[in-house]
Formats: structure tokens, C-alpha cells, sequence
């Protein structure tokens, strides 16, 4: 029996699993934005039934919560940094190796949210909250189309953006977004609270001065576990 093995994915539409995200993208894009996740405050219901809620549409979560910041996190939980938040994150979900792992940062960062009333983002898939501002970025960069495509882009489809934005849209759960000139890729690590911009350099400067984004431009020694890199 032949053994079946899949082509390599194209770079214009994935996520790396790991390694140096500019590496990975070299030849395809100039530059990459890490785009933090925002957690995720909720109405004034404790965040256990806000989680057991049956209706958790992404029309129903931007309606009723508040984002909140990384910098807001690092302001009341103690932690010092960025990369100690994600740390924390990855460590809580089980997303590093035991030597990487933190289980103090872990705690702190639990315990802190726990008093906030807190939640944390998800992990490995877009944010609900800055869904459709990133869509709305794509649009601003002169797009009215984007392919959307599944985990390994074995399987893609084309949308109208503003299909994408639809409080009953639910196509871009776990998944890759780009533009049909193969120009910016939205895409996320299944183990991680943060999303890759992969465009022009233009692009993620753009993105890096937009208020309605957090986080940073990649540099050569970014990785995709770029807190413990």
C-alpha cells in the first residue's frame, strides 16, 4: 500500500509550530505582528456562569465584556512581564515542557484574575473580542475578500470580509485567513493566546500605532514560544 504523505503547506497560509517566525516566513512575508489576545472581563455575573452560559456567541461576549489589556494584567497580578504572562498562560494549560514551566507565575496569575473577576483568553484560536477589528484592518488595507482555510490549509474557502463579521458567522473558528494576493495571513498556535499579522512591513507598522491592537513586531530572535526563547 502507498504511503500517503501531504505536500509541504504553503508559507502564505499557515502557522509555524515552532522556531523562529520570521525564519519560517522568509521569502514569503517581510515582517510578522504578535497579536496579544486580550482577556476577558465579564458582565456582572461571576466568571464561572458567565462560562457556563449556553449563549457564548462572539456577538454576545463583545456585547457584554470588556477587553482587558496584557499591561492591564502585569498592573495588578504582580507578574513583571509579557513573556511572564504568556509563561503563565502556556503553563496553566499545559503548553510547555516540564523545564519551562512556572507553576509559581501559573498560580499568581490564576489567583489575581480569580480576584479580578478575570477570564483568561482562549488558546489556539482567534480572540472574539478583536475578531472583527482584525477584519476591519484587513478591509482598511483595501481587501474586500479573504480565503479561509483549516488548520493545515489542506481545505480553503472564500469569503466576503463582511460575511466574516456577521454576529452568525462562525468560519474562522481554529483556523488560517489570508488575502487572495497571498499579501497578510492572520493565523494562530494551537498552544498559544496570541495570533501572527504576517504582511509588508508597512502593514505591521500600521497595526504596531493601531489602538485597537497589543503586542509587537517580531524581530529575528522571535520564536513561536517567544517567552521562553
Amino acid at each position: 500500500m502507498t504511503t500517503r504523505i501531504l505536500p509541504p503547506p504553503d508559507r502564505y497560509a499557515v502557522c509555524p509550530s515552532e522556531g523562529c517566525v520570521l525564519e519560517f516566513y522568509e521569502g514569503t512575508f517581510e515582517a510578522v505582528y504578535v497579536l496579544l489576545h486580550p482577556f476577558i472581563r465579564p458582565p456582572s455575573i461571576s466568571p464561572g456562569r458567565f462560562q457556563q452560559d449556553t449563549d457564548t456567541s462572539r456577538q454576545r461576549l463583545c456585547d457584554s465584556s470588556k477587553a482587558v489589556s496584557w499591561s492591564d494584567v502585569l498592573s495588578f497580578s504582580g507578574l513583571k512581564s509579557l513573556s511572564e504572562i504568556d509563561i503563565a498562560l502556556r503553563t496553566q494549560i499545559g503548553g510547555l515542557n516540564a523545564k519551562f514551566a512556572k507553576l509559581e507565575l501559573a498560580e499568581a496569575l490564576r489567583n489575581s484574575l480569580l480576584k479580578e473577576g478575570v477570564l483568561m483568553p482562549d488558546e489556539g484560536k482567534f480572540s472574539d473580542l478583536s475578531h472583527n477589528k482584525l477584519l476591519s484592518f484587513v478591509k482598511s488595507q483595501g481587501y474586500e475578500w479573504v480565503w479561509v482555510g483549516d488548520e493545515f490549509c489542506t481545505q480553503r474557502k472564500l469569503h466576503w470580509i463582511e460575511d466574516l463579521m456577521s454576529p452568525d458567522s462562525n468560519a474562522t473558528d481554529q483556523c488560517n485567513v489570508f488575502t487572495p494576493d497571498k499579501k497578510i495571513l492572520w493565523t494562530t498556535h494551537w498552544d498559544s493566546h496570541f495570533s501572527f499579522l504576517c504582511a509588508s512591513q508597512n502593514v505591521v507598522d500600521a497595526m504596531a500605532v493601531d489602538p485597537n491592537f497589543e503586542g509587537f513586531a517580531c524581530s529575528w530572535a522571535t520564536e513561536v514560544y517567544w517567552s521562553v526563547s
